[in-house]
């Protein structure tokens, strides 16, 4: 059984998912592996895995580091998993990424903003930009008009 992550979860950037819900769905579905495809209606698969009891849970290789997941959504299903008598196992496949080819060849970001955000990659990781926000907490911050990124 695969289930795939609703499309209002799917937070890959503007635009995203490019492959809706259903699409992603038949896609899935049409692998000879595969003997059942559900849409999971919720952030993570913690809902999926206390329903089904899975012997194994899956995930690609991309999810073995629990500290590079700032949703948390990974140690909630690895709990999940284990509480249920499950074992969480990873692929070490190649990854087909929609996103990464779709990043790559067509860039949302004008080249300037893009060249930026490269080079802010990396210097500054998730971490860095979850501390620094959070010491903006102790800041009182008037704001007038909105942001805009162009």
């Amino acid at each position: 059984m695969v289930t795939i992550t609703a499309d209002k979860y799917v937070n890959k950037g503007p635009g995203r998912p490019v492959f809706q819900q259903l699409l992603r769905a038949e896609s899935v579905a049409a692998l000879g592996a595969v003997d059942y495809v559900a849409v999971n209606n919720a952030a993570t698969a913690v809902n999926v895995i206390k329903k089904i009891k899975p012997h194994f849970y899956v995930k690609g290789s991309d999810y073995q580091n629990e500290d590079k997941d700032i949703t948390g959504g990974i140690s909630a299903e690895t709990n999940a998993t284990r509480s249920v008598g499950g074992k969480l196992i990873f692929t070490y496949e190649i990854t087909f990424s929609s996103t990464s080819l779709l990043n790559s060849y067509f860039p949302v970001y004008p080249d300037e903003a893009r060249s930026f955000l490269g080079r802010f990659a990396k210097n500054y990781g998730p971490s860095d930009v979850i501390d620094r926000m959070n010491q903006l907490k102790k800041l009182n911050v008037l704001v007038l008009g909105e942001s805009i990124v162009d």
